[in-house]
């Protein structure tokens, strides 16, 4: 079946690159629907869908933008015609792929586009700016970033090789048909966070839901992990929940580099899903620091190196009690029966018995704290085990499968 590829770009300063990249998809055998995110030049090729098409159902028409034209109020209204046009033209199965070219402004406007579509449908970012940090572009979704190296600006032998990479990607992309949601329409496909001090749990786990006939989605718990797994929950792709690792809630309170934002651990009990959380690896946070140097302010907490570069410092009393006020005021409207399951000899390897991490004293704080303020609809079970202990997991997946059942 033939495929279209959408190009979005500024077609005033993009156009050759652009129309290049029409060719290089039409030579594969497929088609091409140029899109144009211009605002005052004159398109340097043939449009598809024009600036006064995308700048009307962004909700302010193209002559008005025109008449004191910046590019501080273009842009919102030209992302936003983009997003409309483009989710309309997916869900209804018009193109099957999407190719966006853009140096820093473009790489911008065109990124917000590319993270308001669903997850699977094929997105890459060519830009002048993906060699650097690109989580401000990305953000949670999956965008395949291409560095161009050189500027978009005209064609060359080198340009043409690097536009018909992008296109070569995008048409193979959409060839692939394999969905993201589980074919087993009977069971909802369930999201599960880990950390690296809760692997061998999760692994665990793993197995046990797939005896049982359960395929699962685990999120690395690093700030975006968990952020992503929201996301799909409000995509409806994710039915069910086992929260396994709540670093990112540490963090968020200590300035960690797994701050995940303040919607974290919200979005499932908002939405009754059936959920499943422990407070895995909550006992800790990390932080960035040159190679194996501890920084003053936790030298007196007990600490280890997650790596020589990622520095994981123990929290004590107190501060384990913010973050089991923080848990529990996040699950303050969870809607539907859900569990909370405690290991109390331990919430991560890291602080498992004879563990660096070890501290009983600032561990009971912390379960007291969740004791006295977790919500009612919430039972709360607690295992004398940590949390990487098979039978404590064996427990937590046979709790989510009855909540499951029971929805």
């Amino acid at each position: 079946m033939n495929k279209t590829i959408a190009v979005l770009a500024t077609l005033d300063t993009k156009g050759q690159e652009s129309n290049y990249l029409r060719e290089q998809i039409q030579k594969l055998g497929e088609s091409a629907l140029l899109i144009d995110m211009g605002v005052i030049g004159e398109p340097g090729t043939r449009t598809d869908i024009s600036r006064e098409e995308l700048a009307a159902v962004g909700g302010t028409p193209l002559e008005d933008i025109l008449k004191n034209p910046t590019r501080q109020d273009a842009a919102p209204i030209m992302v936003a015609g983009a997003i409309r046009i483009i989710t309309k033209l997916i869900d209804e199965s018009q193109i099957h792929a999407i190719i966006c070219l853009g140096g820093t402004q473009g790489t911008t406007n065109c990124s917000q586009v590319l993270q308001a579509l669903p997850y699977g449908f094929p997105k890459i970012m060519v830009s002048t700016i993906a060699s650097g940090d690109t989580s401000p572009f990305v953000g949670i979704k999956d965008i395949t970033m291409m560095f161009s190296v050189s500027d978009i600006l005209g064609l060359n032998t080198f340009t043409c090789r690097i536009l018909a990479n992008a296109a070569g990607a995008a048409c193979g992309m959409a060839q692939i048909d394999q969905p993201i949601r589980s074919e087993k329409r009977d069971r909802p496909l369930i999201g599960m966070t880990n950390l690296g001090v809760l692997t061998e749990g999760t692994m665990v786990a793993l197995d046990l839901f797939k005896q049982a006939g359960y395929e699962v989605i685990v999120f690395h718990a690093v700030g975006s992990g968990g952020r992503a797994m929201e996301q799909m929950m409000k995509e409806g792709i994710l039915g069910a929940v086992f929260d396994y690792a709540l670093g990112e809630i540490s963090d968020e309170l200590f300035d960690g580099l797994r701050a995940s934002g303040p919607e974290r651990l919200t979005v499932a009990g908002k939405l009754g899903l059936p959920q499943v959380i422990c407070p895995g690896g909550t006992e800790h946070i990390g932080l960035i620091v040159p190679p194996n140097e501890v920084p003053e302010k936790y030298s007196r907490h007990k600490y280890t190196f997650h790596t020589p570069i990622i520095f994981a410092p123990r929290l004590k009393g107190d501060e384990m009690v913010r973050v089991a006020k923080e848990i529990t005021s996040r699950l303050a409207d969870t809607k539907a029966k859900a569990y909370f399951i405690m290991p109390t000899k331990g919430v991560s390897r890291y602080s498992a018995e004879g563990m660096v991490l070890e501290d009983p004293e600032s561990d009971e704080a912390f379960f007291n704290e969740i004791r006295s303020s977790l919500p009612g609809n919430f039972e709360l079970i607690e295992r004398e085990t940590h949390a990487e202990d098979p039978v404590f997991v064996r427990e937590a997946v046979e709790l989510l499968i009855s909540l499951i059942e029971a929805a």
